[in-house]
């Protein structure tokens, strides 16, 4: 068989395969892409498809040069599982089962037809899927709540260090405005948490370490199975990713705090309307900066030195004596005796 007709059958293939799980998917993908627009805390996933459709396309050669060692019994299990948890998902009405049951049926085909080599070149767009989807409300509130007693706390010890006089009944902060009679109270509700800016800030995080993670044919990189546990580049991004975590926290913290501060002198309604929303891009700002400073001092103080390539010069005044010598002994032509012909 030709090569060109063997590419067109995969690429048919390939069709046949997207067709395949757009079909049996359709309903869960027209559900998820309408919490992307309509849910705040997840609208960043409107972009993740965009950026994993990038990567994937920056990918091509290496996709290219990786061999095709397909896993037929991995990935079928792999992909059996999936569609069992789709069923129950269904089954149970549970979309968080039914979403990520999608993520493994593409990790499960993609080492049935490929291999495990393709899996690890498509990780990163994968972690990216997964932090796009929703995460189940019961969970969200496990999370969202304690920050907003943390986000609360801060707000009143900062207003307390000014000599504001502050009291906090949980999440909600009462307080007298200077313009004003009676106290006012300011809560800090679920979208003041920081969840939000958490669940888009460590998708910006693993995007920021991907396309900073140091590349290139490094001498210095560690072999073997598992030498990438050693290697700059794996704790560069590991660093960057989990920082993302306390970044988003202290950063909402200090923007509900500034909020209360600003509260006392100005009065509560400065709480909505342009000022909430124009802090909230303030804090992303912000946050991406301190990102883009812990990469900056990752580089700057623990990158490891690369040995520069060796000028041509450099290496013959590299080689030894010895071997200088013998080798010109070597190239001296021998004298024919006299008298011969």
């Amino acid at each position: 068989m030709s090569v060109p007709a063997t590419a067109a059958r995969n690429y048919w293939r390939a069709l046949a395969i997207i067709f395949a799980v757009l079909f049996t998917y359709a309903a869960v993908l027209v559900k998820l892409s309408r919490d992307w627009w309509l849910d705040e805390n997840y609208s960043h996933g409107l972009l993740v498809p965009f950026i994993i459709g990038y990567i994937l396309w920056q990918q091509r050669d290496n996709f290219a040069a990786e061999p095709v060692r397909p896993s037929v019994l991995l990935g079928g299990l792999a992909v059996a599982f999936a569609l069992f948890a789709l069923w129950t998902g269904v089954a149970g009405a549970e979309l968080y089962t039914q979403r990520m049951s999608l993520v493994l049926l593409i990790a499960g085909t993609v080492v049935y037809f490929a291999g495990l080599g393709y899996l690890r070149l498509i990780l990163v767009p994968l972690g990216l899927l997964i932090l796009a989807i929703p995460i189940p409300a019961i969970v969200f509130n496990k999370i969202a709540f304690p920050l907003q007693l943390f986000a609360s706390r801060c707000a009143v010890w900062s207003m307390s260090v000014l000599g504001i006089p502050v009291l906090r009944q949980g999440n909600v902060i009462e307080l007298k405005p200077l313009n004003s009679f009676d106290t006012k109270k300011l809560e800090v509700v679920e979208a003041c948490s920081g969840i939000r800016s958490l669940m888009t800030l460590v998708t910006l995080a693993v995007v920021f370490a991907y396309f900073t993670h140091p590349r290139g044919g490094d001498s210095n990189q560690p072999r073997g199975r598992f030498g990438w546990l050693r290697s700059y580049g794996f704790w560069r991004s590991t660093i960057i990713v989990c920082s993302a975590v306390p970044i988003a926290i202290l950063t909402n913290a200090s923007r509900v705090s500034g909020t209360g501060i600003l509260s006392r002198y100005y009065g509560t309604q400065i709480a909505d309307g342009f000022f909430h929303t124009f802090s909230g891009w303030v804090i992303y700002i912000i946050a991406f900066l301190l990102l883009f400073l812990v990469g900056w001092v990752m580089d700057r103080f623990f990158k490891p030195k690369t040995t520069s390539a060796a000028k041509p010069t450099d290496l013959v005044t590299q080689i030894p004596r010895e071997h200088a010598t013998v080798a010109a002994a070597s190239s001296t032509t021998v004298a024919p005796a006299e008298g011969t012909e």
